[in-house]
């Protein structure tokens, strides 16, 4: 039998949903490699020195 023309689309849609997806996906990762690399974070605000009760913690090397 010959396959009609709808036939032939009826397979074309999900293949054409899974290019968009792998596309919107690696846009997505992209940009995230993007702002990661491209921006340094303001210093925050911690504990310089060490805590009296437990569970205090503070950085181990201040970049600030």
């Amino acid at each position: 039998m010959a396959e009609t023309a709808t036939a032939k689309r009826g397979w074309l849609w999900p293949l054409w949903l899974l290019a968009t997806a792998v596309l919107v996906v690696l846009v997505a990762n992209a940009h995230l490699v993007y702002v990661a690399v491209s921006t340094q974070p303001d210093c925050v605000a911690h504990l310089k020195d060490r805590g009296d009760a437990p569970g205090q913690y503070r950085a181990a090397k201040s970049a600030c």
